[in-house]
């Protein structure tokens, strides 16, 4: 058995996720676009051992151990993981990230991503990109598309071998910048988790869907276009429809902010006013996506980092697939 060490990106989805139709696998009720992060990551260590060694996983997250649901939800992944290679020995894993975990910007994404390749080639499983995109899509369901690098789609799928993510455009494919305006690290009173089985209770949600269905294609035209013109409207137009959702879901989910409003209509100020082309994106959270063009990266950040409700910016361009690192965790 061996030590292996995964660094994965988060991701920021254009046309998001958001609902299941098929909460045991994950199985969700629009297919979704997103782009891999550069300097958003997950670093996750993993280590077998025979029960007899270790008899319980032992799970770590930014320096702290894991109990009760988060480390069971865990266990569960790790549970799968176990089954596919026929073992029964415990895992030693430890995770840390470089961003606010549960704050709306996908750790779940990037530490599933990277729990999933690690522990499978930990156990020396031969899984490709794509069977490691489903598994982890078992895990959370945006993990599946940072199985890939640059510019991925998720497509819905029907089953749990259909719903998985591939390539669209590799990192090198636009030079678009991601700009996350933090205005709270505070851990979300309602995990993604737990979002997502709202979802159907919201009278716009069956709009949502057909809409995003629509969007889809033109999402993708338009990162191929590298047009950020095209790209700003749409993505902006879902972000506030899924916003809309969690609104008017049973019981609702709020999860704007002071800053979140303050950011946005700074950014549609600075279009309208001085011609900056940047548009938002919001994830299950209050901290907003901001993206622009690399050579308007400097100006954004700098005009973001000056808004009083923002405590800090992380900019990101696209990203790599997960990837091995020779300096372990533990």
């Amino acid at each position: 058995m061996h030590k292996i060490t995964v660094r994965a990106g988060s991701n920021i989805a254009f046309i998001k996720y958001w609902g299941v139709a098929d909460p045991a696998i994950n199985l969700p009720l629009t297919s979704s676009v997103s782009m891999t992060l550069q300097e958003a990551h997950t670093t996750t260590t993993v280590a077998w051992q025979p029960a007899s060694d270790l008899p319980a996983d032992a799970v770590t997250v930014d320096g702290a151990p894991l109990t009760g649901d988060a480390l069971a939800r865990i266990e569960r992944h790790l549970d799968r993981i176990r089954s596919l290679a026929g073992v029964s020995h415990r895992a030693q894993v430890t995770s840390r990230n470089n961003f606010p975990m549960a704050s709306g910007i996908a750790s779940s994404a990037s530490g599933f991503a990277a729990l999933t390749v690690a522990a499978c080639r930990a156990l020396e499983l031969d899984l490709d990109a794509t069977r490691l995109s489903a598994l982890a899509r078992l895990g959370s369901g945006s993990a599946s598309r940072s199985l890939f690098g640059g510019f991925v789609l998720w497509e819905r799928g029907v089953d749990d071998a259909t719903s998985v993510a591939r390539p669209l455009f590799p990192p090198d494919h636009w030079d678009l910048v991601d700009i996350v305006a933090v205005v709270s690290s505070a851990p979300k009173h309602v995990s993604s988790e737990g979002g997502h089985r709202l979802a159907a209770s919201s009278p716009l949600n069956d709009a949502r869907i057909a809409h995003a269905g629509k969007l889809l294609p033109d999402v993708i035209a338009a990162i191929r276009n590298r047009s950020l013109p095209e790209l700003g409207p749409l993505i902006e137009m879902d972000a506030l429809a899924m916003h809309a959702v969690m609104m008017t879901s049973t019981p609702n989910l709020i999860y704007w902010q002071p800053g979140t409003l303050e950011v946005i209509h700074a950014v549609q100020r600075w279009r309208k006013d001085d011609g900056l082309a940047a548009y938002f994106t919001i994830d299950a959270g209050p901290n907003v996506h901001v993206l622009c063009d690399g050579r308007d990266a400097g100006t954004v950040r700098h005009s973001l980092e000056a808004l009083p409700g923002v405590s800090r910016t992380i900019a990101s361009g696209p990203g790599p697939a997960p990837f091995e690192l020779t300096d372990h965790l533990f």
